[in-house]
């Protein structure tokens, strides 16, 4: 494990319109307010036909290849996150939410897009004084967080 310490900075309270896409509606927010770190929250309506990142098809490969599904009808979504820079000083959103109509529930990253149906809430707390950025992992390509 390793670990870097922040403080808390700014809050953010986002309302989400109808076709809002996540991850791009909220880096396209942070970097135009300058953000360097943050935490996300959102909660709101996913629109049918979203694609959500559910895992790797193998989990033995040395450089997974990831499994998309695309969301079947209108969900509920919930989702926690966090949001730093990559090697170029693109700042990318790590979010994981849960999708869910009556009984059925899909889980995954939000990374390949997800629209926003009719609302979407999310709440943005500023991390300063951190050295954490993400970093390309040669073994598995995927971008980590560094602290």
């Amino acid at each position: 494990m390793n670990y870097t310490e922040a403080e808390l900075g700014r809050i953010f309270i986002l309302r989400l319109e109808h076709g809002d896409k996540i991850p791009d509606i909220i880096e396209e927010f942070a970097e135009n307010q300058g953000i360097k770190g943050a935490l996300v929250f959102f909660l709101g309506g996913a629109e049918k036909g979203s694609r959500v990142v559910v895992g790797p098809k193998d989990g033995k490969e040395a450089k997974p290849v990831p499994m998309l599904t695309m969301l079947k009808d209108v969900s509920e979504a919930l989702g926690t996150g966090t949001l730093f820079a990559n090697q170029e000083g693109k700042l990318k959103l790590h979010l994981h939410s849960a999708f869910g109509r009556e009984r059925d529930t899909v889980t995954g990253c939000t990374r390949q897009g997800v629209e926003v149906w009719q609302i979407g809430e999310a709440v943005i707390l500023e991390l300063t004084g951190s050295s954490a950025c993400r970093k390309v992992d040669p073994e598995t390509g995927f971008e980590l967080l560094e602290v």
